[in-house]
């Protein structure tokens, strides 16, 4: 493509619908006429003037212009563009492009002034011990974070372009020789045939990485933590960055990696366990506990033990509404001011929290609505629901449909639909990996980092669960 400046600067204009905060600047070189064009925001505009426009009109300049833009102290190399669309691409990615009138191609180089928030602790990944630093919302910064974890030449990153309209950019990390290559090769095609106009955060990729996208189970994990995303690279597994998200999602995903958390690795094995076992009470709690006292209070409350059966009658006596219908007012109650605590502005959050939580149900049960059991109830299996937060959607509808089926039929429900629920987690297959694994199929070389942790120093090999290769870790 040989430049014809005003034609061309007309054309970029054109194409950018003659947006106000597309620049173009012209200037003289010792080669003709020339002009700069660039996204305003996007480029720092100090280096600009400082490094680029001084060396580039500079009277005593003899060289080449490309041999001078080589010489310049970029962060990344300069490319050459031939064809238009390239030129536009690299404008709309914050670059600036540099138009030379009969030039053979126009050159590209980035001065991309980045705005970013500082590495803090995850808000959701708290832990007492262990690396605090999380994921941001640029993709360099996030694949500097796991090279800075992993220093191998073995670690690679793919790049993508993903999104018609919003172009983000999109890469894809693994470790040669680890990861299974099919996996990588089905990722890649994956992301690759995803047509839509725009990506804005890593929930959009995740959709299109799922085998079956209407599962009622997540299928692909996501974590804000480097050190959570190298171990999982470590084991094989291959991990999605998406530009502008501090999510970085996982692939494969089993349902037992919900139960881990990082301080487990970072703690002694015996506390590593009890901290799991307790995650999986305070899930089966959430899940089940309203559906059984609605059970057991309309169906089967004969099989109550007596003194307990007396309690429970008399702080229900007097309530206008049947159990079915109180536990799940009491959970809409629940859902509205945890919705309202998350939407508010913090401090106040807080405030209606205490106040929603406190006032209001101890009025609710002085006015005789609702009883205290229920809202008992409903209290310890919201606290439990915050074990699992990675699953908080799934539990909280498993919780009300277990509350509905028990509503209707009982505990012949409640036990119908728990071995339908396992039937159904233990069918589900992603990447070739067992979804229930390592417990459906059975695996026991992984019962080591299991609902039981083993000491790290006893873990030799890489997870038999998914596929991947060179499965000894430890000679």
């Amino acid at each position: 493509m040989t430049v014809e400046l005003v034609k061309l600067e007309k054309d970029i204009r054109d194409a950018f619908c003659n947006s106000d905060d597309l620049i173009i600047k012209k200037f003289n070189v010792n080669l003709g006429e020339a002009a700069i064009c660039f996204i305003d925001g996007f480029v720092d505009k100090d280096i600009l003037t400082r490094d680029v426009l001084s060396s580039l009109t500079g009277t005593t300049l003899s060289v080449p212009v490309y041999d001078c833009l080589k010489n310049m102290p970029f962060p990344e190399t300069v490319d050459v563009s031939t064809e238009f669309d390239d030129v536009l691409a690299h404008v709309t990615k914050g670059d600036v492009v540099l138009l030379i009138d009969g030039a053979e191609g126009c050159f590209c180089f980035p001065l991309r002034k980045t705005v970013m928030r500082g590495i803090t602790e995850p808000p959701t990944e708290n832990v007492l011990r262990g690396p605090r630093e999380g994921f941001i919302e640029d993709i360099k910064a996030n694949t500097t974070l796991i090279r800075r974890k992993i220093k191998s030449e073995k670690l690679v990153i793919t790049n993508m372009t993903v999104g018609k309209q919003t172009n983000t950019s999109v890469a894809i990390c693994y470790i040669d020789g680890i990861a299974d290559k099919t996996v990588i090769s089905t990722v890649k095609e994956r992301i690759s045939n995803i047509k839509t106009d725009g990506i804005l955060d890593s929930y959009y990729i995740e959709q299109y990485l799922c085998e079956n996208k209407y599962s009622f189970f997540t299928q692909v994990g996501s974590t804000e933590k480097p050190d959570v995303v190298a171990a999982k690279l470590l084991e094989g597994r291959i991990a999605v960055i998406v530009d502008g998200s501090p999510s970085v999602l996982t692939v494969p995903f089993l349902l037992f990696e919900a139960m881990q958390d990082a301080y487990d690795y970072y703690s002694n094995d015996w506390r590593a366990s009890l901290i799991r076992i307790f995650r999986v009470i305070g899930m089966l709690l959430t899940i089940f506990l309203p559906a059984a006292y609605v059970a057991f209070e309309t169906f089967h409350f004969h099989l109550l033990p007596l003194k307990f059966l007396i309690t429970l009658f008399n702080a229900t006596n007097g309530i206008p509404f049947p159990p079915q219908i109180e536990i799940l007012f009491v959970l809409l109650l629940f859902e509205i001011l945890n919705q309202a605590s998350i939407r508010m502005p913090r401090f106040l959050g807080i405030s209606l929290s205490i106040v929603g939580a406190i006032v209001l149900g101890d009025t609710a049960v002085k006015a005789g609505l609702i009883s205290s059991p229920a809202v008992l109830i409903i209290a310890l299996s919201s606290i439990g629901i915050f074990c699992v937060p990675s699953q908080l959607n799934v539990i909280s509808m498993l919780r009300l449909i277990f509350v509905c089926v028990a509503a209707i039929l009982g505990l012949y429900g409640l036990i119908i639909a728990t071995i339908m629920t396992v039937v159904y987690i233990v069918s589900i297959n992603n990447y070739g990996t067992p979804f229930a694994a390592p417990f459906a199929p059975l695996v026991s070389s992984d019962l080591k980092d299991g609902l039981l942790k083993s000491l790290n120093v006893n873990q030799k090999t890489r997870p038999f669960s998914f596929p991947n290769h060179n499965r000894r870790r430890k000679s």
